[in-house]
This record gives C-alpha cells, structure tokens and sequence, in this order.
C-alpha cells in the first residue's frame, strides 16, 4: 500500500510542479518588505513616522469551493479551477511617538472575490479595529474592539480611507491573494514532498 501511496505522491508533485505559476514568491508593489515564517508571512512598511505591518497566515485560506455540483460534468482533461488562497489578514499601525497599535483585523468576503465588473468595490472588509500596546506580544480581550458590523458608514470609509494610504488598497489586496496562493502551494508541494519521504522511510 505504500508503495502505491508513495508512487501517487510522486505523480501529484510532478503535476503541481507543472502548474506551479511561480518559482519565487511574487513581490508586493509599495516597497514592502516580506518575512516568511512557515504558514505565515508578514509585510512590513515604514512611511514618515509609521510603521505599518500586514500579518497573514495560509492556512485555512482556500475557501471552500462550491462547484462540486459540476464536477460530474467535467470532461477528464479539463483543468481543475485554480484554487486561490484569500487568508484573513491583520494591518497593524504604528506611530513612532505613542505607545499604541492601531490593529485592523480584515478579511475577503467570500462572496466578493471574482465581482470585478461592479463599480470601485473594495475587494476586502474590515471586521474590527482596536488599539493594542505597541511593546506587548500579547494582545488584552480587555481593550475595547470595535466590530464593524455596526459602524456607521462615514466612519468606515475613513477607515478603508486610512488603510489606502497607506499602501492598503484594491491593488495591494489583489498582490496579496497572488502573494498567499503562491505561498499557499509552495507549502503544499513541500508537504507532498515530506509526506512522500515519510511514507517511503522504513
């Protein structure tokens, strides 16, 4: 059996190698500067007295895919849609004269991706805002975090208004999916690529 398994993954890694888009990971326009740790992947910007950190993490971030209806249909040789990986991701702010974090938590609508055609709307949301201590790893369920479920719109659009300032827009978010789908399968080919060293060691 796991020889058969062994031979499959072989097979699988091959064929993702193939349509893997990209060999090195995609930059982000803007001048930001990428760190990878693992899943995670952070990307950091300095603007005149600011810091602003975006963190996202690829796992959990295909969303599920709803065609499994036509699936039956499908020819054989027709190529799978792409997955696209569209992970939740946090924008911190920081300003270098206050102790605080502005923390922006945001995430893709899963019924948005795909709507190009619709007049300039955002791709992604904000879900809450909240300030955390800059020095602090740990973040307090005691400060106050605001949903945006309940916002006013005028305040929101400050917000998204803020964000595209600086450097978080449409464009950046469109770089990000691009960023986290190559990252998404980098890590799975690489996982493939351990299971099959795994299966194979006796």
């Amino acid at each position: 059996g796991d020889k058969a398994f062994a031979q499959f993954l072989t097979d699988e890694i091959k064929e993702e190698k193939k349509i893997q888009k990209h060999k090195s990971l995609p930059k982000i326009s803007g001048g930001w500067e990428l760190e990878v740790h693992g899943t995670e992947a952070k990307l950091v910007r300095k603007v005149a007295g600011e810091r602003i950190t975006v963190t996202f993490n690829i796992n959990n971030s295909i969303p599920p895919s709803v065609e499994e209806e036509t699936q039956e249909e499908q020819k054989p040789d027709e190529q799978e849609p792409d997955l696209t990986s569209t992970p939740n991701f946090v924008v911190e702010v920081i300003k270098d004269d206050t102790k605080q974090t502005l923390v922006l938590d945001c995430h893709f609508p899963e019924d948005e991706i795909g709507h190009e055609g619709e007049e300039e709307s955002d791709i992604f949301t904000i879900r809450e805002v909240s300030f955390q201590p800059t020095e602090e790893s740990d973040w307090k369920d005691t400060n106050y975090t605001l949903n945006t479920d309940s916002l006013d719109w005028a305040l929101y659009d400050h917000l998204m208004d803020f964000l595209a300032d600086r450097g978080v827009d449409n464009t950046f978010a469109d770089e990000l999916i691009e960023l986290s789908t190559a990252l998404e399968h980098q890590e799975y080919i690489k996982f493939l690529e351990d299971l099959k060293s795994f299966v194979k060691c006796q």
